[in-house]
């Protein structure tokens, strides 16, 4: 062992009495201070159980990314083009007139604009091997080395190989407050006050901390006391102290107790001059306080060693927590951000955060200063702890006795703070210092030593040995003389003589460090006081039978007399501390005796009686006193001190021995230690935990080391395995609630991981090694305790395995780098630490060969014979604790081969064969219970099975691994066996497949693969790798040509072979057969492990180089074929849902009745394979079986089918190519299908989503909401009966429970996926963006390299044109899809490559084909990016030249590019035409340049090409900047397609446009009459290709949708034929297209509630349904028929659905354009105010034109331009409404006829002769204005052009007729009304026979009818009013018998007298209804019969 160059502390601290230490303290001493001895494998860190890809981890080899260009992501405001600037020239007149663009200045633009760069060698006629040499070369550069650094980390919640180091064992804390002492003060300073503070628990009724002593007097003061002072020990001065509360609670209190000097007088005459006198009155009361000044000095003299009780006032910890409230988190009160508890690294497992009431926390508080102004005085009766108890709880009571008491007025400071995590200056409880410490001579902060509430289970890890006591009460009463002032001394005697009292007794304030005596306070003329004083001792390292505590009563006498002396002791007693050996404490009542003791009394009791001794009281307990003991070396416990007794005894040999009553000879003492073993599990938890370390290693030492008894071995292993498994059951019960989620004790692991060594011999490095330096440091609790036994050292430990980390001949280089500490260092770190490596004390040792004898028995071997053997009872102890014998073997097994030298040996003959058959037999146990209990106790089944895997695994690095894959094959044939018949197979396949992943995650997993080995059956199971094999060596070798199909299958070789990866993707296999139990939960596990394995061989230094890699990626071959026959189960990313398998059937359908050999896995060998890879000949591939499509079965989730695609891609990515392209060569053709789907999908999977997506979801796509996840994991659980108590407890425990010593757990906040964030960073979306498009570039090469070698498979095949028409289209999805410009030039290259070897492909197979890669071409030539812009100009060049030497024209491309440009600026949004110009001219200057076809009119007809397009692009220019008006915006796109009515391809294209468009704008009426017209379009073509009846015979057939839909009839035969090459191709122009737009007509028009015309589309759609027999879709249509014809019933009244609002609008002014003086009707949303649309077309006209320039018309009379401003644009806005001639009316019944179908609209003006609007009753004329439209609503537009106007001017009497008219009808309507509406009824009525209505019916007759008019003309009005007002008179008369019929009793009197007012009306009406006109009997001219038409009055024809 090295020794520490300082003294040894041991000496200096504790030994006093003997020099010989005590066995139990030697044992301690060895126990806190040895090294410890840590193993760790040289790759261990290469593991994914302990280098887990975590999404930290990610993002850190994230960091250096390239930053991929993405055009969505590129800025929108690109310039416009040079001849765009003139903006303001552009006017926005109605488009439909205007001319196209001329040709002449397009060509003008065109030929002024600059070219992009070409590509240099693109005109070059190079071989095609050539090109795609160069290609394959580019493909390679600036590639992302590891794909799955770029996808997200794996599911922690499946990462069961989990592990994490163990925290190592440290000194237990609670929560930590520093309470600092600032100042106190009182009114009067007279004589030194001395204080105390302790935390007490009201609840738990215990003072949880000892005292805190502080001094704050001033050095004048305390110069009273100095003739008893010495020099004050620096330790004593301390102001500030550090509490420790591991139970916070709301019922804490800091209580504050002060004492005087003693002087004469009783407690109350004391404390009087401080409740009298103030501050404030010295002057007036000097006289009395020189004298109590005075006094104070005579008894400082006199009295100065004695206190008395003085002042007590108490601080309640939670009224400061809430009152400062939780910490700011951006400043407090020290100005800087202190660490939240949680934060904080932890002190041990008891730091658990309260719940319920008790939820508060000690530690995140904002830092207070307090000033406590009242104090109590105290109570000579009342001092006890109890009393005080019962004050703290008044305390709490809003009418608290203590508050009427007259308090001790003073002022006492104190700050109280969370306690840092360093301070400076700091003591320990045994006032050692704790690192940092600058300067001895700093006042300290002391470290005040906890009481914990209740029990706080934490294995002891430093050398603690205190003595506390506690003077309750002495009872005097009886005792004869003067014994009244009493005073208690203590002393701690070594022997009976009183200079043998030691000085520990630990001092208080301002005095001497320790001392040999202490007084407590006295109360004053008490003869029974009572005491609160405590007393704290160090004992002793060696207490013996002599060691007593003696305590002296004396008399104190206060007043100094002649003759008496000041202190007379009146009696003795004494407490020995040892009895049997054991430390005496607890409460004790003790005789007191009168008299000095005799001799030899220390090894009796006070209890005896002495003779000639006289007592108190006849020997009755008169002295009442507690005893306690806070110690690491005395457990306190009988069964745990028996058994350190009698092992010691057997260490030493010492008999005979006495044992309490007995004396044991050798002859019982096995006896004996056998029944104490037995006995262990009967120990109190808590001293078990606390010695858990030190009964752990006695128990081991017991079966590594039998002891001799009597010359004779004893074997113990038996009773020690049963009291191993017993502690270990103990003390995982007592940390239950901090066990991780596998169940493990975290004070078991670190035990095994830290603590546990081997007995016996040195640790060091064997023999044969040269002597090697290692540099250790003192890991102190901080750094450096000079005098602490708290210098604790451990050691790495290497050999020349590699897996135990060094090579032969030198030692571990990691050994000075893992220098693993011990706990106790509370920094846990370097920091500050003068003995760190290199630091200023850091020492040098030697490590000295190994020298000990070998051990008689070997802990590993015994331990797993007993395990075997053992017993029912002690098997299931050992079963539940299984993992914690495992560890414990392999770390023994481990020690062995070290200790032993034999790590060179060969893995076959390191362990003997009984051994190895104890394994067998104990892996064979173990599993069987697993198996047996998944259905009884799944959790402990988990446990268990977890366990045994990490066993094997460790087994792995150590023993013969053909040996230990024996056995994991006997497992596997054990489960497989119980697969068979189980009821729930799923939990079964759960385990294994857990299993499985804890098996692969070790870290030689490639190299127990035997990446390399040839494909054939090995000699032995799996051969063991010798240890001296290089890792990198492992792939230097070139296989063996085998059978490539056999690598791509699960064959029985390739299982046989790479055994560990056969099991991984067999149980993916089995999970993603589609008959699988529990699919989606298996699923999830076996991907995710196969994914978790894959990121850490990407992020694994060995595998980096890429043939190695190739290797690597061997190992998962399987995995295509896997993922291939899962592909109809996989998500659908696409979005065209018959995407994904429209591939596959292609290229089946061209080899019908081939069998499809890739299907997935027959059922009925599904269990076979279950156990495939152990069963002897069994080797039926994984890949027999029926079509995969015709399977069908649970469908994989999304995150499931990416994280597998990814996996597929990491495959394609890192196998050799020439291999993929032999597999691929040898796939039947449906199996190439199904693998270009694969590849079309993994595009769709990874497509770049955009930072704009990014930022709009935030946190909302692929984001997991914790609760859902919550419900999802309790469900899943549920299912399978598995772990919700544990995961439930876990989940518990993570808001504070530890975090760090874990093995595995899903709640651990540092290994939570960041998708359970819901808020993120600017930057942190900056750096998702990042990645995401990094992995779809890398995803999207990978894809093209796949492509590439299988273009190279299949150039000789048969099949070709089909396999190379799927490979295309999978390519043209590529370019499609949102990439990157590093990929779009790769893409487009291969597309280039494509088309030049295989033309055919596009001009003689498929048009769609060649459509789509036009159209996707010309979106790329528009592209922002410039290299996407050159190689998109590059294809398209090339593409027309292939086409032109095809069949010296290019037609087609023509045709379809300008088809695709038409789409293209229709459909998007961010389209820059100015780049898209300079693509054009780029292609123009190809053409030039190109010297092969100058001779050909191609140039030219390119030239022509390029400007027709150029003009296209111009007339969209205005749409641009149009894009804010929407009804400009309608009419240019009409005009456009209006303009293609030559061209219907592109008519129809703009016509879905412009739906879309509407559909944006919520325009569903018009989205639906857009899609009827092409239809309608669509309709003609068909009719006219052939004649069938089913289909519309034209655009007739739509007549009823809309008699707009005619205008599609206007082309025929003569301009174009429909044979034509390329014209009416697209996929719309067939019956199914003709579908597709129905349907899509028939659902606008349901989302515009236009449900008539519903039906009438329908009418048209049934007829071709029928025809084709689709009667699923008839089902449908006529469901949607019901649905609709049901809500016209519930909505027939119209009020339920607006249909919309009509507005005329009139535009005058020059700034207007075209618009001047044009007139249209706007069709506005339903219920649409005047005041909107006026303010709308106000605020857009004045963005455009600037303010102060726009004006609207307030009125509709006619406008007389030539009173308008010029310079100002006016806007005329009238409410118009539909208008129905009365034959109309007949029609249109329904609300729905009266607004469809809409042609003419009406609105009227009122106005008088003189100008005004509304004058006299004689004088208001009205006119009423008819607006005709060209098309009728709704249409295709928002607006329609007035092309007809015609207006009516009404005369007074003609008025007057219209309003008595309407008012009869409103009558007519409100009594007839059914349900009757009594109020409507009522108000119609008052408004019509009420007698104070203006204007009404009264004075209406009294103008008109008063006198007849001498105008015969006019007779005819004169009548008619006359007739109406006989009608208005009768309604009256009708609505007043219904208006009775409806009132109640309380409405009689309203009734009467509406009555009474219609008979004044009708006899005032009287006289002007009677009067005749003579007249109208003689005939009339016919004139005057048709005065009242229309045509009679003057007409304004526009």
């Amino acid at each position: 062992m090295g020794l520490w160059k300082c003294s040894p502390p041991l000496f200096t601290l504790v030994v006093f009495c003997c020099r010989k230490l005590d066995a139990q303290v030697r044992a301690a001493v060895a126990m806190y201070s040895e090294d410890w001895v840590i193993v760790r494998r040289r790759y261990q860190h290469l593991s994914t159980a302990y280098s887990p890809v975590t999404t930290e981890t990610q993002r850190e080899r994230q960091k250096g990314l390239t930053c991929q260009v993405f055009e969505q992501d590129t800025s929108g405001d690109e310039r416009m083009g040079p001849e765009d600037t003139d903006d303001s020239q552009h006017c926005s007149g109605s488009p439909e007139d205007t001319p196209r663009s001329s040709g002449a200045s397009g060509i003008f633009s065109l030929r002024n604009l600059a070219a992009d760069s070409l590509l240099p060698a693109l005109l070059e006629r190079a071989a095609p091997e050539d090109v795609d040499r160069r290609n394959e070369a580019l493909r390679r550069q600036h590639r992302a080395p590891a794909l799955l650094t770029l996808y997200p980390a794996p599911d922690e919640d499946e990462a069961v190989e989990r592990c994490s180091l163990p925290e190592p064992p440290r000194e237990h804390f609670g929560q930590r407050i520093l309470v600092k002492c600032l100042s106190l003060k009182f009114e009067i300073e007279i004589e030194p006050i001395f204080g105390t503070l302790a935390l007490y628990d009201v609840r738990e009724k215990k003072k949880i901390s000892e005292n805190f002593y502080f001094d704050l007097n001033s050095d004048s003061v305390k110069g009273l006391l100095r003739a008893h002072g010495t020099h004050p020990a620096i330790s004593t001065l301390a102001r500030s102290a550090i509490f420790s509360v591991t139970y916070p609670s709301p019922d804490i209190f800091l209580v504050v107790k002060l004492e005087k000097v003693l002087q004469q007088g009783d407690i109350s005459e004391c404390c009087e001059p401080y409740m009298v006198m103030k501050e404030a009155d010295t002057v007036k009361n000097k006289e009395k306080l020189e004298r109590l000044r005075l006094a104070a000095e005579q008894f400082c003299t006199r009295l100065g060693r004695y206190r008395m009780p003085f002042a007590w006032t108490a601080v309640h910890l939670a009224n400061i927590l809430s009152s400062v409230g939780p910490q700011d988190r951006d400043s407090d009160s020290e100005g800087e951000r202190r660490p939240t508890w949680a934060e904080r690294r932890r002190r041990g497992p008891q730091d658990r955060g309260c719940s319920g009431d008790d939820a508060c926390s000690f530690s995140s508080f904002r830092p207070a200063t307090l000033t406590v102004t009242n104090f109590f005085k105290q109570e000579a009766e009342r001092l006890s702890d109890e009393d005080l108890f019962k004050f703290l709880a008044d305390m709490r009571r809003p009418s608290s006795l203590l508050r009427r008491l007259r308090p001790v007025t003073a002022q006492l400071k104190i700050d109280i703070s969370p306690a840092p995590e360093n301070l400076h200056f700091c003591l320990s409880p045994e006032l050692l210092h704790v690192k940092p410490y600058p300067d001895p001579r700093g006042r300290p902060t002391k470290e005040v030593l906890e009481f914990p509430a209740r029990e706080v289970y934490a294995p002891h890890t430093c050398y603690r040995n205190l003595l506390f006591v506690y003077p309750h009460s002495l009872n005097f009463s009886s005792r004869q003389g003067s014994v009244r002032n009493l005073a208690v001394r203590i002393q701690y005697m070594a022997g009976e003589d009183q200079s043998q009292a030691l000085p520990v007794i630990f001092g208080k304030s301002s005095c001497s460090e320790f001392t040999r005596e202490a007084f407590t306070p006295v109360v004053y003329h008490n003869k029974s006081p009572e005491f609160y004083e405590e007393f704290k001792l160090r004992l002793p390292a060696c207490v013996t039978e002599n060691h007593h505590l003696f305590f002296t009563f004396y008399h104190v006498s206060c007043q100094p007399r002649p003759g008496t002396a000041l202190e007379t002791p009146v009696g003795f007693t004494w407490i020995p501390l040892l009895q049997h050996g054991r430390l005496r404490t607890g409460p004790f009542c003790l005789p007191v005796s009168v008299d000095q003791p005799p001799p030899s009394y220390s090894v009796l009791t006070p209890d005896v009686a002495l003779p000639g001794m006289r007592w108190v009281d006849g020997h009755k307990g008169v002295f009442s006193v507690e005893l306690t003991a806070v110690s690491s070396v005395h457990p306190q416990d009988p069964h745990l001190d028996k058994f350190f007794t009698l092992v010691h005894v057997l260490e030493e040999g010492t008999f005979p021995f006495r044992l309490k009553e007995t004396v044991l000879s050798e002859a019982t003492v096995e006896q004996e230690l056998r029944a104490s073993l037995a006995s262990l599990r009967l120990a109190s938890p808590e001293p078990l935990v606390a010695f858990s370390h030190h009964v752990l290693d006695k128990l081991v030492h017991l079966v590594v080391r039998p002891p001799i008894i009597g010359g004779q071995i004893v074997n113990l292993g038996r009773g020690a395995f049963e009291a191993m498994a017993h502690v270990a059951s103990l003390v995982h019960r007592s940390l239950e609630a901090v066990q991780d989620c596998r169940g493990h004790c975290p004070l078991l692991a670190a035990y095994v991981h830290y603590a546990f060594r081997l007995p016996g011999g040195d640790l060091s490095l064997p023999g044969g090694v040269p002597p090697a330096t290692v540099q250790a440091a003192t890991l102190a609790r901080g750094s450096g305790r000079p005098t602490s036994l708290y210098l604790t050292r451990s050691k790495s430990i290497s050999s020349s395995n590699p897996d135990l980390a060094v090579v032969p001949g030198s030692v571990d280089d990691e050994v000075s780098r893992i220098l693993a500490t011990k706990g106790v260092d509370r920094s846990h770190s370097w920091v500050n630490s003068a003995y760190a490596p290199g630091g200023s004390k850091a020492v040098l040792r030697r490590v000295l060969p190994y020298c000990g004898a070998d051990p008689r028995q070997l802990l590993h071997e015994e331990l797993a014979l007993q395990w075997v053997v053992s017993g029912s009872a002690v098997r299931e102890v050992a079963l539940q604790h299984a993992w914690f014998f495992f560890q414990l073997m392999i770390k023994s097994m481990e020690l062995h081969l070290l200790l032993n030298q034999r790590l060179d040996t060969p893995r076959k003959l390191r362990f003997p064969g009984r051994f190895l058959d104890d394994i067998a037999a104990l892996v064979a146990s173990v599993g069987l219970e697993v198996i047996t209990r998944v259905h009884k106790d799944m959790e402990l089944a988990e446990r268990l099975n977890a366990s045994l895997a990490f066993f094997l695994s460790d087994l792995l690095s150590i023993a013969d691994r053909g040996y230990i894959f024996s056995l994991v094959r006997a497992h596997y044939k054990q489960v497989a066996t119980r697969l068979q018949s189980a009821p729930n197979p799923t939990a079964l396949l759960t385990l294994r497949m857990d299993f499985t992943r804890i098996l692969c995650s070790h870290e030689h997993y490639v190299t127990l693969n035997l990446p390399c080995s040839p494909l054939s059956p090995p000699a032995s199971p799996s051969p063991s790798v010798s240890s001296t094999t290089s890792q990198s060596s492992t792939f230097s070798s070139q296989a063996p040509d085998p059978k490539v199909t056999s690598m791509f299958e699960l064959s029985g070789p390739f299982r046989q072979q790479h055994f560990l990866s056969g099991l991984l993707l067999t149980e993916l296999a089995l999970a993603l057969d589609p008959e699988a139990e529990g699919a989606s939960l298996l699923h999830k596990k076996a991907i995710s492990a196969v994914h978790s394995l894959l990121c850490s061989h990407d992020v694994d230094s060995r595998y980096t180089e890429p043939t190695v890699k190739a290797k690597v990626a061997e190992l998962y071959l399987p995995l295509l074929s896997l993922a291939r026959d899962t592909l109809p189960r996989l998500h659908g990313f696409a979005e065209g849902s018959g995407q994904r398998s429209r591939l596959a059937s292609m290229l089946d359908s061209d080899t019908e009745g081939e069998g499809d050999i890739g299907g997935t896995i027959n059922p009925s060998v599904a269990m076979a394979i279950a156990g495939g890879p152990l069963a002897p000949g069994s080797r039926a591939s994984i890949s027999q079986g029926p079509s995969a499509a015709a399977r069908s079965g649970c469908p994989l989730s999304a995150e499931s089918s990416r994280t597998l695609l990814v996996c597929v891609l990491w495959v394609l990515k890192n196998a050799e190519p020439a291999l993929l392209q032999r597999w691929a060569a040898d796939l039947a053709l449906p199996q190439l299908g199904r693998l270009l789907d694969l590849l079309y999908l993994c595009l769709a999977a990874f497509e770049y989503k955009g930072k704009r997506a990014f930022e709009r979801i935030n946190s909302l796509t692929f984001k997991k909401s914790l609760d859902m996840k919550a419900r999802l994991e309790e469900a899943i659980l549920g299912t399978i009966g598995a772990r919700q108590e544990m995961v439930r407890r876990s989940r518990e425990r993570s808001s504070s429970g530890n975090q760090e010593n874990v093995r595995w757990r899903k709640s651990v906040t540092h290994w939570r996926q960041t998708s359970d964030r819901v808020d993120k960073t600017k930057d942190e979306m900056e750096h998702e963006a990042l990645v995401d498009g990094n992995l779809a570039t890398e995803a999207s090469l990978v894809v093209l390299d796949m492509l590439e070698i299988i273009v190279q498979t299949v150039m000789l095949s048969e099949a070709r044109e089909s396999i190379l028409s799927a490979v295309l289209k999978v390519v043209l999805y590529s370019l499609g899809s949102a990439q990157s410009a590093l990929f779009l030039q790769h893409g487009l290259a291969t597309q280039r490559a494509l088309v030049s070897k295989f033309p055919e492909l596009l001009f003689e197979e498929d048009t769609e084909l060649c459509a789509d890669l036009c159209l996707r071409l010309l979106r790329h030539c528009g592209s922002r990016i410039s290299t996407i812009r050159i190689h998109a100009s590059a294809s398209l060049y090339l593409l027309m030249r292939q086409n032109f030497e095809i069949g010296h024209n290019f037609a087609r491309v023509k045709m379809l590019v300008t088809m695709s440009l038409s789409s293209l600026v229709g459909t998007t949004q961010n389209f820059s035409e100015e780049h898209l110009r300079r693509s054009l001219k780029t292609i123009l200057t190809y053409a030039e340049e190109d010297i092969g076809l100058r001779d050909s009119t191609f140039a030219e007809q390119v030239q022509d090409l390029m400007f027709n397009l150029h003009m296209i692009l111009t007339d969209t220019v205005k749409m641009k900047e149009h894009q804010e008006d929407p009804e400009m915006l309608m009419d240019l796109m009409y005009r456009i397609a209006r303009g293609y009515q030559g061209s219907p391809d592109l008519r129809l294209t703009w016509l879905q446009n412009m739906a879309g468009k509407h559909a944006e704008l919520g325009n569903h009426a018009e989205a639906a009459q857009c899609m009827v017209h092409a239809a309608a379009l669509v309709a003609e073509y068909l009719a006219l290709l052939e004649d069938s009846r089913h289909l519309p015979v034209g655009c007739v057939s739509f007549q009823n949708v809309s008699s707009n839909v005619l205008e599609e009839s206007a082309i025929s035969d003569d301009i174009l034929s429909p044979d034509e090459e390329g014209f009416c191709s697209g996929k719309n122009f067939t019956e199914l297209g003709l579908v597709g737009l129905l349907e899509q007509a028939a659902a606008y028009f349901t989302m515009g509630g236009l449900y008539e015309a519903v039906n009438e589309v329908y009418k048209n759609l049934i007829p071709i349904l029928e025809a084709h027999r689709d009667y699923k879709k008839l089902a449908a249509v006529h469901g949607k028929l019901q649905d609709a014809f049901t809500k016209i019933m519930h909505q027939s009244s119209g009020w339920e659905r607006v249909f919309g609002t009509y507005f005329r609008v009139g535009f005058y002014g020059a700034r207007f354009g075209d618009l001047d003086e044009q007139e249209f009707v706007y069709k506005e949303p339903s219920i649409t105010k005047l005041a909107e649309i006026s303010h709308r077309l106000e605020e857009f006209y004045t963005e455009r034109f600037g303010d102060d320039v726009v004006e609207i018309i307030k009125d509709s009379n006619p406008v007389d331009k030539s009173k308008l401003d010029p310079q100002k644009a006016y806007i005329q806005i009238t409410y118009v409404e539909p208008h129905f001639d009365t034959y109309e009316l007949k029609d249109r019944v329904t609300y729905f006829d009266r607004n469809y179908g809409l042609r003419a609209f009406l609105f009227c003006t009122p106005f008088t002769p003189d100008g005004r609007a509304h004058g006299e009753l004689a004088e208001q004329h009205k006119r009423k204005t008819l607006l005709s439209t060209e098309h009728a609503f709704p249409y295709i537009k928002t607006r329609i052009r007035v092309c007809h106007r015609e207006e009516t001017v009404l005369t007074p009497v003609e008025v007057a007729i219209e309003d008595m008219q309407k008012k009869t009808r409103e009558l007519a309507f409100a009594t007839e009304q059914d349900p009757p509406d009594a109020k409507m009824l009522q108000m119609v009525l008052q408004g019509s026979v009420g007698p104070t209505v203006n204007q009404g019916p009264l004075e209406v007759a009294q103008v008109f009818l008063a006198e007849i008019p001498e105008d015969p003309k006019l007779f005819r009005h004169h009548n008619k009013l006359r007739l109406c007002f006989k009608d208005f008179c009768k309604k009256c008369e009708d609505a007043l018998r219904k208006n009775k019929a409806l009132i109640g009793p309380d409405q009689k009197e309203y009734h009467r007298e509406l009555e009474r007012h219609y008979s004044r009306l009708r006899e005032a009406l009287q006289p002007l209804l009677t009067q005749r006109l003579p007249q109208l009997l003689a005939p009339s001219s016919t004139s005057l019969r048709n005065s009242l038409n229309r045509s009679s009055f003057r007409k304004a024809d526009l």
